[in-house]
């Protein structure tokens, strides 16, 4: 390879004085010396060194006559014993100078190019390569052209030179000086840096103006890298000098504060989140994430907006109460003492977290348990949950999830979106400030999904005590322990939960509570809440029995005690009135003050009272809201046995209709039905509060008995209500809603509930209060309940129908013979 030649001790070979022009014309043939990534140029002087044995063999032999030799270029240079196919065809016949023999063996050889040559045949291959050669000696290119390209590439020269390229002053004066095309390009090549196919490219390029075009093209485009690197170079000089100067300012500073017992900022604050970190009693897993953050925000610049981000989330981490626990009460007596004070009645709620806390009493830990409560609204469920943690001796939170649709609002979202947070459960967590408290998870039902995701999905790692031991929240990246929260659900319906989340809960019901238990709860808690509010002793006013029976009965309808206690609120606004106005210095409620202070009654029982009608049913329905009564109408208009359906039905509902009817019509033989009326009439079945959607198939019984009661001319009693699911056959299925449906009957002063048989069992959740006045039948098939709803008749059964309907007809044939 191509070396800068320098003095050395040994031995030189010079040519003799006087020899320094061509030693005649070039000859054809000529010895052949191969080059690695060298291309040796036209007139222009350079040393190489030489090491394999050919090649010394050459020099020696070349240098020992005329000292001309063709250099040419090998097409890989890794080729230790090139063949005639690893030479390039173009050369360069050199002029050997001096050889300069080095001790540790081969030769340095400076060389001068003196013109290109072509290889027509390689004569011979050993000791050396022996060539036949066609010289390309170049003639002067004089044309404007060539002028203007000359021109051209010494300006780029000059360029390529000021834009970093070490070379010295000598060369670009050469270059300006030279006015030989061919010269000005070969000198020009071997001065840029570009790689040796270029070079040897511009080497075979005999024509000069070619030559020309180019390096120029070469030289424009080495110019645009240079200035390219120059302006990346400087960038990064600029950068790198900033940040010396500004590591050497800080230093300064330090060393200042330092002599003046000041305390760097940017240190002080990373001893305090250390600190922080290590009093927050992480897990391993969540201090090494703290910790990264800790280094990070050293690095940073303390005004720049990634440092505020980092800066809250280590706030967040070590805010979080990773290790801070309440201490359980656990005194099973008091806890039950808190719970009675707090609540009348639900008394399967209360015995389900006396076990609780009397197994934990005994093991001392335990997973906490995920509860629903589920009922209608306004019985107590979110304040149970209060009361739960007061006698748990543990905090309270509550996280309302009615309307959530954004699954981040429980995963918390990433600390890539710009204000960033955890989700509401890690959020409630820190607040709170402890790792077990009770957690109400209120309105689970109505959560919704949408393009955000599903936070139902999210729920079930939290909810799930064999997963949420680590939860994971997108913004905190580090598990956070749920295990210990003693998370509780209220819902108002199981329909909208999703089977996933639902199998992880323990639903546990809380029925809409009874006249008595109304009056007892009004008494011992609506009422004496509401003087507080209202700033009235107890001395001020008082409020009979009678009176709260009274407001229950006429101006509420409701499973809870939501309106109960707007009610009794209305009347403590009057009585303060009154006694802040000095019209009286107490006021009492009696029974007959209800309608002063509330006006008009708002439900009237005497209405509801009818009188027995034929095809009109009272059944028995269960709402979100509680039980409530459900009037079936059924009549006829002259048609072709078609069924009309009104009053805002759903699909299952529907569904009974049509069971019912072809149940009659099957069996109208038996019923002693006439088959002309599904003939000739059409039969409408209507269901009133028509703006109030109903569904379900608990209505099948009634539907059934409205439409055999018309197509029969049977009145039905209106002294009772019926509930059950109806199949073609006549068989009655059992229900859901028992309890709330028999509540609703005694709200209606209804005695006589007819129920399917499988519902028997059911009734030990009834209160005792409900079976004393209610006298429930249990039916298994339709005829049973026909028996039972169909006045006019003794005895049970459909052939008292039948019978009826035989009689009927019998006297209408009598009454047609008399005449």
């Amino acid at each position: 390879m191509a070396e800068t030649d320098r003095p050395a001790a040994d031995e030189t070979t010079e040519l003799p004085e006087g020899t320094d022009e061509v030693p005649g014309a070039l000859p054809d043939e000529l010895p052949l010396l191969a080059l690695k990534n060298v291309v040796v140029f036209p007139r222009l002087v350079l040393p190489i060194h030489v090491g394999r044995e050919k090649s010394i063999a050459a020099v020696d032999e070349v240098f020992a006559g005329r000292r001309l030799i063709g250099l040419v270029t090998q097409r890989d240079e890794n080729v230790e014993e090139p063949t005639k196919d690893d030479l390039a065809q173009i050369g360069t016949i050199s002029l050997i100078l001096r050889v300069l023999k080095l001790p540790e063996g081969g030769a340095r050889v400076l060389i001068q190019g003196l013109s290109r040559f072509r290889i027509d045949a390689i004569v011979r291959q050993d000791p050396f390569f022996v060539a036949r050669i066609t010289p390309l000696p170049e003639k002067a290119e004089d044309s404007l052209q060539a002028q203007a390209l000359i021109r051209t590439i010494n300006s780029q020269f000059k360029q390529y030179v000021n834009l970093g390229k070490n070379l010295p002053t000598e060369v670009i004066v050469a270059a300006s000086n030279v006015k030989e095309a061919g010269m000005l390009a070969d000198l020009v090549a071997s001065h840029i840096a570009i790689d040796i196919e270029q070079r040897q490219q511009i080497l075979e390029t005999v024509d000069q103006i070619k030559r020309l075009e180019l390096v120029s093209r070469i030289l424009g485009k080495e110019i645009q890298l240079l200035n390219m690197s120059n302006k990346i170079q400087n960038q990064v000089q600029e950068e790198v000098g900033k940040s010396q100067r500004e590591y050497f300012l800080r230093e300064q500073m330090k060393a200042i504060q330092k002599e003046l017992g000041e305390v760097d900022e940017k240190q002080q604050e990373k001893a305090q989140y250390e600190q922080k970190i290590e009093a927050a009693k992480m897990p391993q897993e969540a201090k090494e994430k703290a910790l990264e953050e800790v280094k990070r925000l050293e690095r940073m610049h303390p005004e720049s907006a990634e440092s505020a981000v980092v800066r809250t989330y280590l706030d967040i981490l070590c805010a979080l109460p990773w290790s801070v626990e309440s201490v359980d009460e656990i005194d099973i007596a008091k806890a039950e003492r808190i719970l009675n004070e707090d609540h009348y009645g639900l008394e399967r709620v209360k015995q389900r977290l006396l076990e609780f806390l009397g197994v934990l009493k005994i093991k001392k830990t335990l997973k906490g348990p995920i509860l629903c409560f589920v009922g209608p609204p306004g019985v107590g469920k979110t304040s149970l949950g209060r009361s739960i943690a007061r006698a748990l001796g543990r905090k309270f939170t509550r996280l309302s999830l009615g309307g959530v649709r954004d699954e981040a609002e429980i995963r918390g979202f990433r600390r890539t979106y710009v204000g960033a947070l955890p989700g509401r459960i890690i959020q409630s967590i820190k607040t709170v400030g402890t790792r077990n408290p009770v957690f109400m998870l209120d309105e689970i039902d109505k959560l919704g999904a949408d393009f955000r995701g599903d936070p139902s999905a999210a729920l079930l790692e939290a909810l799930d005590p064999e997963q949420n031991f680590t939860f994971s929240d997108h913004y905190l990246e580090a598990p956070f322990d749920l295990s210990k929260v003693l998370f509780i659900a209220t819902a108002n319906m199981l329909d909208t939960i999703p089977p996933a989340l639902l199998d992880r809960m323990e639903v546990l019901t809380l029925p809409g509570y009874t006249e008595l238990e109304k009056v007892k709860i009004a008494r011992k808690f609506l009422v004496p809440r509401q003087r507080e509010n209202h700033g009235l002793k107890a001395t001020q006013v008082k409020f009979d029995d009678g009176a709260i029976k009274r407001i229950i009965l006429y101006y509420t309808r409701e499973a809870g005690l939501r309106n109960l206690e707007r009610e009794i609120a209305s009347i403590c606004r009057k009585a303060a009135l009154a006694i802040a106005k000095g019209d009286a210095k107490a006021v009492p409620v009696r029974e007959s003050d209800v309608e002063k202070f509330l006006g008009v009654r708002r439900f009237d029982f005497d209405e509801e009272r009818r009188r027995d009608e034929v095809g009109v049913v009272t059944g028995l329905a269960w709402t979100p809201v509680g039980g409530d009564t459900l009037i079936i109408e059924a009549s006829f208009m002259n048609g072709k046995g078609g069924l009309i359906l009104t009053g805002q039905l759903g699909d299952v509902m529907q569904e009974s209709c049509k069971a019912a009817m072809t149940y009659a019509r099957s069996n109208a033989k038996k019923l002693g039905i006439d088959d002309e009326l599904f003939q000739n009439k059409d039969i409408h079945i209507h269901f009133p509060a028509g703006a109030t959607p109903k569904d379900g198939p608990s209505a099948g019984v009634t539907i059934a008995t409205a439409i055999v009661s018309l197509l029969t001319n049977m009145p039905v009693s209106s002294k009772l209500a019926m509930t059950g699911e109806i199949t073609l056959k006549g068989r009655v299925l059992p229900i859901g809603g028992l309890k709330e449906k028999l509540l609703a009957a005694k709200r209606m002063h209804i005695h006589t509930v007819i129920a399917p048989m499988a519902n028997k069992k059911d009734m030990v959740e009834v209160p005792d209060e409900i079976k004393r006045d209610l006298d429930v039948k249990y039916v298994n098939t339709i005829d049973e309940v026909l028996g039972l709803a169909l006045v006019n008749h003794k005895g049970n059964g459909p052939q008292t129908v039948v019978g009826a309907a035989r009689h009927r007809k019998v006297a209408k044939k009598a009454k047609a013979k008399g005449k």
